[in-house]
């Protein structure tokens, strides 16, 4: 991120120039509000110059929290003085590129990573702190291994501007680096390593609670929303104390989450990594001060990239289980996912389930099922009666994005409307995206344009179907503006009886249960 200290002396200078100069200077210094093309806020620890883009102004790479110190918790950046340019992203957390051809090419963010990660962006209509907007603060996908809230598709320009709303997206730590757990082995020092990944996202949780009115936000109405791994984290923070009152409504998609890494098992993984480095447990030191390249080589090759754990500190149990956390209670809960998950999430990378045989078909669905305690011959005779139009190709991406995504969502919900608060609220995206030809359907992350109205970003995901595809935007981002405005997206709440769920399409519908016979299938898992 650059930065431009403007001295006193400096701006003496200035003043003594032409008149022409003299404008651009109060013009650059001016808000947005009035037109400005470089408007200038006033954090708690310093002014920031951002853009305007579009009618939007926009503030770039604004650090929420200072250099980290590997596996510690993190602690607010210190203040300066001047004003520093918002222009540009911060830096993403160290990670490995993942594919980003075919299907996926609409993915894209800067590069390069640094453990120094901690920013975040803003867009706004306007930095005013009379106009107190919705809040809506976007954590982004890719498990708890990868990703980047300053991916393009994450661009907030337009949903600001469609629903007059503040748009925040975050970084935080991401795999070993956020989430290592070292038990009594670590120390003081790091008895958090385990889940400081998700204490950056609370950082920038107060950050925003701090900041945000001087964006045109209000703090008081903050909604959370993400994607896949963005759900997770979610998931968790709603059971996290340290996040409790930071955020008033939640939005999981794709990303409903029971259960993370008990004690053990993350001290297992811990072991794996330190095993790759030629380290013994008990070499936390040596581990913390260990090259970022070594250490991130050495996540992927030992399969160490970890994620929450039930630490007794900072989560102190399951998120959603045995039941819907206590804390969160009166948050309330958009849940929902795609139709076609697992048709891009894993056929992406495997054309062969694309050609699959009857014969075929049950070793390759098994080790999905396992985990649950099913049979896939049996699960395959129960879709043949069911649905006996479905191929061999039909039946393993239904399965699997049942038992991957759905079923977990289903549960969430459940648990939501038992515990008798806040209501939940259910959704499924069923338009299936034309792009290659249309194999892919209603794929993971195709919801997350249609969402920020980003179609336009999004070409590779939505193909030559982006005037359907802009339909379904204009239903999803008008009812997540509307959840994020007043708790309710438009529809009835879930609840076990009637199982309410908006299905986002061409034309969206209110239905009650639908997938009700893939869901009896899978009731009992």
């Amino acid at each position: 991120m650059a930065h431009s200290h403007r001295s006193p002396a400096l701006a003496r200078r200035q003043l003594l120039l032409g008149a022409a100069a003299l404008a651009g200077a109060a013009t650059s210094a001016r808000s947005a509000a009035s037109g400005a093309h470089e408007p200038v806020v006033e954090t708690m620890a310093g002014k920031v110059r951002g853009v305007i883009d579009a009618g939007v102004a926009v503030f770039r790479g604004l650090r929420y929290g200072a250099p980290t110190h590997r596996f510690e918790r993190p602690e607010p950046g210190a203040p300066w003085s001047g004003v520093r340019d918002a222009h540009e992203f911060g830096r993403s957390a160290p990670q490995h590129r993942t594919a980003d051809g075919g299907i996926w090419a609409s993915w894209t963010f800067p590069w390069p990573t640094s453990e120094d990660c901690l920013f975040l962006n803003v867009w706004t209509r306007s930095p005013d702190r009379r106009e107190k907007r919705p809040v809506m603060v976007w954590l982004h996908g890719g498990g708890f291994a990868h990703g980047s809230g300053s991916d393009g598709l994450y661009d907030g320009a337009r949903l600001a501007a469609r629903g007059d709303v503040v748009v925040v997206t975050v970084n935080h730590r991401l795999n070993a680096f956020g989430y290592t757990y070292f038990g009594d082995a670590g120390g003081a020092r790091y008895a958090d390593a385990g889940n400081v990944g998700n204490l950056d996202i609370v950082l920038a949780l107060k950050w925003v609670r701090e900041n945000i009115a001087a964006f045109g936000g209000d703090p008081n109405r903050v909604t959370l929303f993400g994607e896949s791994g963005g759900g997770f984290k979610i998931s968790v923070l709603m059971a996290m104390s340290a996040a409790q009152g930071l955020f008033r409504r939640a939005i999981v998609q794709s990303g409903s989450t029971l259960m993370v890494r008990t004690p053990d098992e993350a001290l297992a993984t811990t072991r794996k990594l330190m095993a790759a480095l030629d380290l013994r447990p008990d070499q936390v030191e040596a581990l913390a001060a260990a090259p970022t390249d070594r250490v991130l080589a050495a996540t992927y090759r030992a399969g160490a990239n970890g994620g929450p754990v039930v630490d007794g500190r900072s989560l102190a149990r399951q998120p959603w289980t045995p039941g819907a956390p206590e804390l969160s209670k009166d948050v309330p809960l958009l849940v929902g996912t795609m139709k076609d998950e697992t048709r891009g999430l894993v056929g992406q990378s495997d054309p062969s389930l694309f050609a699959l045989t009857w014969d075929a078909l049950p070793a390759r669905l098994q080790p999905s099922l396992t985990p649950r305690g099913l049979q896939a011959e049996a699960v395959v005779a129960a879709y043949r009666q069911a649905h006996p139009q479905f191929t061999p190709t039909d039946v393993f991406f239904s399965a699997t994005t049942e038992v991957g995504m759905r079923r977990n969502a289903i549960i969430q919900a459940e648990r939501k409307a038992a515990q008798g608060g806040a209501p939940v609220f259910m959704y499924q995206e069923a338009w299936g995206t034309p792009a290659e030809g249309g194999k892919f359907r209603a794929m993971h992350s195709l919801d997350v344009p249609l969402v920020f109205d980003n179609v336009g970003r999004a070409a590779s995901l939505v193909g030559d179907g982006a005037p359907e595809a802009q339909k379904v935007a204009d239903a999803m981002s008008d009812a997540w503006l509307r959840f994020a405005k007043t708790g309710d997206p438009g529809w009835r709440a879930y609840t076990p009886s009637s199982r309410t769920t908006m299905v986002f399409d061409v034309a969206s519908r209110s239905v009650d249960d639908p997938g009700r016979e893939e869901r009896l299938i899978f009731a009992q898992a």
